[in-house]
């Protein structure tokens, strides 16, 4: 590879609002809403339902609990994904290597990444979603709408993209450190991982010849069938940190949150689950969030506060949450690995 072609890298998040002003709110709820992966019904349907209801309804309700995250630098998911490119060139060969970052939603935009690598003139392209477990509406979505924007390009480079990342040893070695420093010898009654949901329909529409049944027998070993359903990746990623951490496993509980709508999203759900463990006599419970790699409301509002106050109401007396990896250097190493191995 001559010194003027280089690989571009793009690491692509979720998105954020560009503040927590109810408009710019309900402009990205509309914008993340109004994706057909995000939302899988028919258009005048998805429409009449973000446009007429969730977005005048949920926006002032969500701006609030977006103040509650905000800080000095803005959105923690949009700065924490600027640290990790900020950590990721310094790290890899100026020469060789062109990163930029974009969210799916919002600012930066996909086509502003793009753009920038396009005018880099790199030789080849590395997508990089930043969702450890694959989904339709997570890495599906960013995979659709870059194949979107490229294909009026004259000049399409190779591309690469990266479906997924739960089995790399550094992101789990990276959940291993955090996760320690936490605890800090504590000793806990329970370990909940929980992971964003989605609705029952879209693994079935994902399902291998039919193979998917939704149930713990079902996902309880990875196989080829399996692989990309995003149920059995979210056990699986339990199963690899529980490893990882030497965690009991009688203590260990895997479970789903963030539901949207009446239809059935796959079980068990968080809220649950918590009052399960409260119920049995779970006093002390360490709470995970290993579908996220950044902080961010559904982490720090949600697992952190909202979870802590049902345990709490449930009579549960101490809930701790594992912090996402944001920019921890090992998380950094296991991100320069993936874009190495995929050069």
């Amino acid at each position: 590879m001559n010194n003027k072609a280089k690989v571009g890298v793009l690491l692509v998040n979720l998105g954020t609002p560009d503040s927590t002003a109810v408009p710019h709110v309900r402009k990205y709820l509309r914008e993340f809403l109004m994706d057909e992966r995000v939302i899988d019904i028919p258009f005048l349907s998805r429409w009449f339902l973000v446009n007429g209801i969730i977005a005048p309804f949920r926006a002032p309700k969500s701006a609030a609990e977006y103040e509650k995250l905000w800080t000095d630098r803005g959105s923690p998911l949009l700065f924490h994904t600027e640290d990790l490119k900020t950590k990721l060139i310094q790290q890899l060969d100026a020469k060789k290597y062109h990163v930029e970052m974009a969210m799916r939603y919002q600012s930066p935009s996909l086509e502003e990444g793009l753009r920038a690598l396009q005018d880099a003139k790199v030789q080849k392209i590395i997508i990089l979603p930043l969702f450890p477990q694959y989904a339709s509406a997570t890495n599906g979505s960013v995979i659709h709408k870059v194949m979107e924007v490229i294909q009026d390009w004259q000049v399409v480079p190779a591309i690469n993209y990266v479906a997924r990342f739960m089995d790399h040893p550094l992101f789990l070695e990276a959940w291993k450190e955090i996760a320690e420093e936490t605890m800090q010898g504590q000793e806990y009654d329970a370990y909940l991982f929980s992971y964003h949901g989605l609705p029952e329909r879209q693994i079935k529409k994902a399902s291998c010849n039919g193979f998917c049944q939704l149930n713990d027998k079902c996902c309880a070993v990875q196989t080829p069938s399996n692989q990309y359903c995003y149920r059995a990746q979210c056990f699986y990623t339990t199963r690899l940190l529980t490893e990882k951490m030497g965690l009991p496993k009688d203590k260990v509980h895997t479970a789903f949150q963030s539901r949207l709508g009446k239809d059935p999203w796959i079980q068990p759900y968080t809220e649950d689950k918590i009052n399960e463990l409260a119920k049995a006599g779970s006093k002390r419970v360490l709470a995970f969030s290993p579908a996220f790699v950044a902080d961010c409301l559904e982490t720090t509002v949600e697992v952190g506060e909202e979870y802590k106050e049902v345990f709490e109401a449930a009579g549960g007396e101490q809930w701790d949450l594992v912090p996402s990896l944001n920019s921890n250097d090992t998380w950094v190493d296991c991100v320069k690995d993936i874009v190495l191995q995929n050069t």
